[in-house]
């Protein structure tokens, strides 16, 4: 890493590496979702980042030692990018991430049932997942059998979800448009300028309240 850190606060220092809008989400996808090519991480991103942001933020991630880059061996021509022990340390300051913004941001039920799954499931849960990313990703001894994976169980959760939306859609006349809710983009310059709502117990993004242009 770079020698030119703002101060050697762990806090600082752990923002300098992924406190970017797109970082996290780039590492989100690839423990969450399971993709680990450049085309599966942007065609989809559920936030639409740009190939060529995407592109850096790969290359920086391998700098950095939180991924590494190798030739896919199913296909030449593609790569393969891998979490690093680092990264998959990450995945327990995701759950407390995806449990502080269910609590305090307007989520989606679909787009954060994972995260409440995870807090719901505890430590033994998370030990579980890291378990099974450090075998996927790492070659680890593969964790004890037990059912389907802990990403499997997540993705279950979502899709479940999202046949509670539709189905609430239906019933109330609504018309599913096939699109799939985003939330808001929670990144952290927005963050560090939230207004708190006290009367709903809310955080307030700027630009919430900005009346759309004629």
């Amino acid at each position: 890493m770079p020698d030119n850190h703002r101060s050697e606060c762990p806090i600082n220092l752990s923002l300098e590496v992924f406190g970017d809008r797109w970082t996290l989400l780039i590492l989100r996808d690839m423990i969450f979702g399971g993709r680990r090519h450049f085309r599966e991480l942007l065609l989809n991103s559920e936030e639409g980042i740009a190939s060529n942001i995407l592109s850096a933020r790969l290359k920086r991630l391998v700098g950095l030692g939180m991924l590494t880059r190798s030739p896919d061996p199913g296909h030449r021509q593609k790569a393969v990018y891998s979490l690093t022990e680092p990264a998959i340390a990450l995945l327990p300051v995701m759950e407390a991430l995806g449990a502080w913004g269910s609590r305090w941001l307007p989520v989606s039920d679909a787009l954060s049932i994972r995260a409440r799954l995870l807090t719901e499931g505890g430590p033994e849960l998370l030990t579980r997942f890291m378990a099974e990313l450090r075998h996927e990703h790492l070659g680890a001894p593969a964790p004890e059998p037990g059912g389907p994976t802990v990403r499997e169980r997540l993705q279950a959760g979502y899709l479940k979800a999202i046949a509670r939306r539709s189905a609430g859609s239906a019933s109330t006349g609504d018309v599913d448009d096939g699109v799939t809710e985003r939330p808001h983009d929670a990144g952290p310059a927005q963050l560090a300028d939230a207004d708190v709502q006290p009367a709903a117990g809310r955080l307030r993004h700027p630009g919430d309240d900005v009346q759309p242009q004629p």
